[in-house]
């Protein structure tokens, strides 16, 4: 199959409307949604998502540009700072962008004290593995985080790159975070009120950076950092965080807090 799509939908004027910003979009509409009705189930006021869900898409998307620049490009960006605040050029990295959501969710409830923070984020692990779920679909419209080329019969020559066939990687990631997020959606409504608050943050680590590691080996590098490692910085950062949810499982389960 071969893969050419224009990553733009139509043009007004100046702004080009593109797929990668239409998946944003409904990612976090759908988040703000789902949040929204989980408030008000709980006895919480829904109104505080809207303003939970800007500091999740500020956080997503300063921490996922940070990370890109300083882990798969570093010498570019010390080189070029400015060129740091040149998103339209594309650049962002996931592992920054799962950081830059729990940073940000710190920060709204330094607002709201009412609010428990892990029992939030058990709250929007499963929307937020779903948001990062439609990301990966508006990256194979980008034709960018390609697979490694093969000639299994489902590869995709993604002819904005190059003549080869290779493996769709966002669309494995972005069928993987669908199911990490379905997953997650069952642990809140079945587990929720049963396990230590705190617990489903922990899986959805665990989880999804465990698939996350494995998917790697079907994508091209994207760091020279790692350029001659046995494993690359994808799967560098993705041990990095596995490590931090199984220290803070352990770290909840010892707790004396429900």
């Amino acid at each position: 199959m071969n893969w050419n799509v224009d990553p733009e939908i139509f043009r007004l004027g100046p702004l080009g409307i593109r797929y990668y910003g239409l998946m944003f979009v409904i990612g976090f509409t759908s988040m703000e949604y789902v949040v929204k009705r989980i408030f008000k189930s709980r006895g919480l006021n829904p109104d505080l998502v809207s303003s939970l869900t800007i500091h999740i898409f500020a956080g997503t998307f300063i921490g996922a540009r940070l990370a890109h620049c300083f882990f798969y490009s570093p010498e570019y960006y010390l080189s070029n700072p400015l060129d740091i605040l040149k998103v339209w050029e594309g650049g962002l990295a996931s592992h920054g962008g799962f950081a830059g959501v729990i940073i940000a969710t710190y920060v709204f409830l330094k607002k709201h004290k009412d609010i428990k923070f892990f029992w939030l984020m058990d709250v929007i692990a499963g929307p937020c593995l779903f948001v990062g779920s439609l990301i990966r679909i508006g990256n194979f419209f980008n034709s960018e985080i390609v697979g490694r080329p093969t000639d299994l019969p489902w590869g995709i020559v993604f002819e904005r790159v190059d003549t080869f066939a290779r493996h769709p990687a966002q669309l494995y990631e972005s069928m993987g975070y669908f199911t990490i997020s379905m997953i997650l959606f069952a642990m809140y409504k079945y587990r929720f009120d049963v396990w230590k608050k705190g617990y489903i943050l922990c899986n959805a680590i665990i989880i999804s950076f465990g698939f996350r590691f494995f998917i790697e080996f079907v994508k091209d590098n994207q760091s020279s950092i790692s350029d001659g490692f046995v494993i690359n910085m994808g799967q560098i950062l993705s041990l990095i965080f596995m490590s931090f949810g199984v220290f803070l499982f352990f770290k909840i389960r010892n707790s004396k807090e429900a």
